[in-house]
């Protein structure tokens, strides 16, 4: 069975979409919408804001085919996890979490027409963001290091047909 086989992508999966719908459920529940709690006073802070757009508000106000964007491409990574070739640790880990945050993003795309954003980085005056946008990033860095990282050398069996070099 393929959930054996690419067992860390179902793992970094699922623990991001619950991990990220947890976080947005304490905002909702503890906030006012756009209520801010400094952390860190001017550099971060939790802020309770939506986003009808994609990342940075692309998008906004005109984005209802993000939610089949997310969904298209969750379908999509599913069927490279269960279909595909065994993945290494850094690409489950890498696709599991930009499953998670599709997933995470899409819930609240699909149920509220809008995504949850609460994470504030003031500092450098960053847009408002969540943790299923941190899990992209996340997984895109994993398959950055994929394909930065040498290959491995291939073995290729023995050179003469007596098994001997």
């Amino acid at each position: 069975m393929k959930f054996k086989n690419n067992s860390l992508f179902w793992i970094a999966g699922a623990i991001s979409v619950i991990f990220d719908q947890l976080t947005k459920y304490w905002v909702v529940q503890n906030f006012e919408f756009r209520e801010s709690w400094p952390l860190w006073e001017g550099i971060f802070h939790f802020t309770y804001v939506t986003n009808t757009g994609a990342a940075f508000s692309l998008f906004s106000n005109n984005g209802a085919w993000l939610r089949w964007l997310s969904l298209l491409v969750s379908l999509g990574l599913i069927a490279l996890a269960w279909f595909g070739p065994r993945m290494n640790r850094w690409e489950e880990v890498g696709f599991g979490l930009i499953l998670g945050g599709a997933v995470g993003n899409g819930i609240d795309r699909f149920r509220l027409g809008e995504v949850i954003d609460f994470l504030d980085f003031r500092l450098i005056n960053f847009p408002v963001f969540n943790i299923a946008d941190v899990s992209i990033n996340i997984g895109i860095i994993c398959l950055l290091i994929v394909m930065l990282r040498p290959s491995p050398p291939r073995n290729e069996g023995p050179s003469s047909p007596g098994g001997r070099d």
